[in-house]
């Protein structure tokens, strides 16, 4: 394992890290770490930066301090071997998810189909989702002793999707991904896929009902926000509002840039991560007022093009799960949305922009062009939550001869 890259270099990582704006007690970590390393390395049989991680694997840590590890000896190697600092990002130290446990012919399956996907041109994201599905089946059944596709009974596979009560262990959405990979695959292996797919039993589909908000805690969400009094920051309140106003998702929340609010036509344009197509809205004074305060006021100094950054160093872009946590401040600070199993993230809000939308008459395709969908249809799905025309819907009981006892108060 040659380290003279890392004994001559390591000292620009560590600077970087203290101007980024790590704590102490992290850059003295891996300052700690890279001296073991530079130290033991003569006396170890070590290949890679992946026999370093192995050997805390075979000592009595606990899984936090060997996951910690695994994160600073990952950034370590990519500092070392690829030039790159730490940026949050997956090292790639180990490879995590079912995939990286199969056996080869069912590595070769999963292959196939990436392939084959990627050259339909099917998108990336839903080629991760099947691709990751059918892997964790893959793993379930050579957990079961089975490692080769010819192998595959019904015996085997049913216990994957039920339990021996009869209770249905995984979603309808679950079957579909599986079966999409395996009806890719039919080219590469016709009978045995063909065989697999109609072992797949019959699964049923689950439509919860969708939570909404109600009118008083739509009131209370924007009382909150615009409360200053409370502990919401100036980034909080104006991705809040942003949410709030337009429905963006907080995937398309987290990524846009700086770039993205045009302030001279008040417009905001993005390109959405879930059909990567451009959107574009109107910034109304009340959005455009909050992210400049943000702006002005709070957002750190540093040369980043993402609009939204987190708010201890080092500064860099906020992900989905960051967005998520704000709207989960938000619903806390309004004392609403607190029972176990409640929705609190930001699809509430854009669920409660299409219902207010179409409560107010607004043509469903007005609606889906606000929302971003590529297919019209797709706001049929806020439809349950218009109570405005649901209820025009209701047929009068006055001719039926029910008693007023069956309405009294028991």
């Amino acid at each position: 394992m040659n380290l003279e890259n890392l004994r001559n270099n390591h000292p620009k990582l560590i600077s970087y890290m203290e101007t980024a704006g790590y704590s102490n007690d992290y850059t003295g970590r891996f300052r700690k770490e890279i001296q073991w390393i530079l130290a033991e390395a003569d006396t170890r049989d070590w290949d890679c930066y992946s026999d370093v991680y192995r050997y805390y694997e075979m000592i009595p840590l606990s899984l936090g301090n060997l996951e910690k590890k695994q994160a600073i000896i990952g950034a370590i190697k990519e500092f070392d071997l690829h030039g790159k600092y730490p940026d949050g990002k997956w090292s790639g130290l180990v490879e995590r998810g079912a995939y990286s446990k199969l056996a080869p012919e069912f590595k070769s399956l999963i292959d196939y189909y990436r392939m084959a996907e990627q050259e339909r041109g099917k998108k990336e994201s839903s080629i991760c989702t099947e691709s990751n599905n059918a892997s964790t089946f893959l793993l379930s059944l050579q957990e079961a002793g089975i490692s080769r596709l010819e192998d595959i009974t019904e015996e085997a596979v049913m216990p994957v999707f039920v339990s021996p009560d009869g209770e249905q262990l995984k979603s309808h959405n679950y079957r579909k991904f599986v079966s999409a990979v395996l009806k890719a695959c039919i080219p590469l292996n016709p009978d045995t896929c063909r065989k697999v797919l109609s072992f797949l039993p019959a699964t049923k589909e689950v439509k919860k009902n969708v939570q909404y908000l109600t009118p008083q805690e739509s009131q209370d969400v924007l009382n909150t926000m615009d409360d200053m009094s409370n502990t919401l920051t100036l980034r909080d309140r104006a991705i809040g509002k942003l949410a709030y106003y337009t429905g963006l998702r907080s995937c398309d929340i987290a990524t846009m840039e700086l770039s993205s609010i045009d302030w001279e036509c008040d417009l905001i344009r993005i390109k959405q991560q879930k059909t990567e197509e451009p959107l574009e809205l109107p910034l109304t004074a009340t959005v455009g007022n909050t992210i400049y305060d943000y702006l002005n006021d709070e957002r750190p100094s540093v040369d980043c093009p993402i609009l939204f950054l987190t708010q201890k160093g080092p500064y860099r872009g906020m992900g989905s799960a960051n967005i998520w946590r704000v709207a989960a401040r938000i619903m806390e600070e309004a004392g609403i949305r607190q029972s176990k199993g409640d929705r609190k993230g930001f699809h509430i809000f854009r669920h409660h922009l299409a219902t207010t939308l179409l409560g107010n008459g607004v043509p469903q395709a007005v609606i889906s062009g606000v929302l971003g969908h590529t297919v019209p249809e797709s706001v049929e799905a806020y439809l349950s939550a218009d109570l405005v025309h649901l209820k025009e819907c209701a047929l009068s009981i006055a001719s039926f001869p029910v008693s007023e006892v069956v309405f009294a108060d028991e």
